[in-house]
């Protein structure tokens, strides 16, 4: 009984209204006036620590302000912190490739570059020597049985590892004025001819340099297939520009004499294979 007394004193006590009212203090009139008990006080303060804890967490939740708090979604960022390190790993590496590429364009087409930095192993697709696919059975099996086959067979096989059997056009119809040297560091051949002779593509490619040098005059470069590139320098005149598409023995450039080496109309041709310079005779008959 007396707990039922005191629960109905304190309800009764904090539902009391009481009036809070505001005078003029000169008048004594009364300005403003409100009733309110401790139930509806306790009722707002309640709705406004409500309603601050929600926009806070909704502001936390969506925004990247919860990257600066202690601990929150630590997961999730360190995921990401690894995902950018490895993508600009494979960044700095292909940058790495394609400046050395460049760099050995650079040096083919202005011809400063020394016997002894030429290497044989093409600068972007290099496999470290010891990379090595494992064979299946079925595989192993069909190798012994061809090596049996082909035990006695007398064929001969082509000595020269570099011999690719490709069809090469000639350049442009003249004579051989200067053969290839690499202890002089001439990396091509001299082809004398008439004036305005047409120089042709030696093979299908693309045009990845066309522009003119102090030293070499009017230059245009091909980058072919199975690793080749061709330059032709001394010309005239450039029929192509940077990235056209041209076929073996479309006319590329004018034949001339340009630049400060030439010595008179003809066509200084150089072949290069995984960026190392070859003798074009071997390859084309001039």
């Amino acid at each position: 009984m007396k707990r039922k007394r005191q629960a109905k004193s304190f309800w009764k006590r904090i539902r009391f209204k009481y009036k809070l009212s505001l005078f003029n203090e000169s008048t004594l009139e009364e300005v403003w006036s409100f009733n309110l008990s401790q139930l509806t006080v306790i009722t707002y303060f309640s709705a406004v620590a409500f309603i601050l804890v929600a926009l806070t967490s909704v502001i936390i939740i969506l925004t990247p302000i919860r990257n600066y708090l202690p601990g929150y979604l630590d997961v999730e960022v360190r995921k990401e912190i690894l995902t950018n390190s490895l993508r600009a790993d494979s960044l700095e590496e292909q940058m790495l490739m394609q400046s050395n590429y460049i760099k050995n364009i650079s040096n083919i087409l202005s011809g400063d570059i020394s016997i002894d930095s030429i290497g044989i192993s093409d600068s972007v697709s290099f496999l470290s020597s010891d990379y090595d696919i494992p064979r299946s059975d079925r595989e192993m099996e069909y190798i012994k049985r061809f090596e049996e086959e082909e035990k006695y067979n007398l064929t001969t096989l082509n000595p020269n590892p570099m011999q690719i059997e490709i069809f090469f056009y000639k350049p442009v119809n003249g004579i051989i004025s200067s053969t290839f040297s690499d202890k002089k560091l001439h990396f091509g051949i001299d082809l004398t001819a008439a004036p305005s002779e047409s120089v042709v593509a030696t093979l299908d490619g693309t045009v990845v340099y066309a522009g003119f040098d102090p030293k070499y005059g009017n230059v245009i470069s091909l980058q072919h297939k199975n690793d080749f590139i061709s330059i032709y320098k001394h010309n005239d005149i450039l029929l192509k520009e940077i990235g056209d598409k041209v076929v073996a023995g479309e006319a590329i450039a004018i034949l001339g004499n340009t630049g400060e080496l030439s010595t008179g109309p003809h066509l200084h041709f150089e072949l290069w294979h995984k960026g190392a310079p070859v003798n074009p005779e071997e390859y084309i008959a001039f």
